[in-house]
């Protein structure tokens, strides 16, 4: 995952930034190359979508599902869970203050070498901004297993 806008956490100036992702950990919900709109210090529920530090490796952006809170911070799952377990899963709870905003909006671009066909775009404009939704349920589901 790339951030654009320069650094930005809980408490700057700037509520609002862009991120980008890459891998596959977050399909369907969001795909490589997917721009991301993250509201920095917002609110966080069990079930959103958040951007955050890799806890072991700080410089690393990641984006992942929150789970539920636990003792040391936050159980975070990627919602592919056939990609590689980067994740909770492999590193533990991560940390509040490794949370650094909530996820708000998708921006999908046309994907290269796609006809640009009337319909296509119709398609395109249709599903090009959608709003990163919070699965109530995820918390659920864990705890059910």
């Amino acid at each position: 995952m790339t951030e654009q806008g320069g650094e930005r956490g809980r408490g700057a100036k700037a509520p609002f930034g862009l991120a980008e992702v890459s891998g596959p950990s977050m399909v369907p919900t969001l795909h490589h190359g997917d721009q991301l709109l993250v509201h920095y210090g917002a609110p966080l529920r069990a079930g959103d979508v958040a951007v955050l530090r890799h806890p072991l490796q700080q410089d690393l952006l990641i984006v992942k599902r929150l789970v539920e809170r636990r003792a040391g911070g936050w159980w975070v799952l990627g919602d592919n869970r056939a990609a590689e377990a980067v994740d909770s899963r492999a590193f533990g709870p991560v940390p509040e203050d490794l949370v650094l905003g909530r996820v708000r909006a998708r921006y999908r671009g046309i994907r290269p070498g796609r006809q640009r066909s009337v319909g296509v775009v119709l398609s395109w404009l249709a599903s090009a901004v959608r709003p990163v939704l919070a699965d109530r349920s995820v918390s659920r589901r864990l705890r059910a297993r």
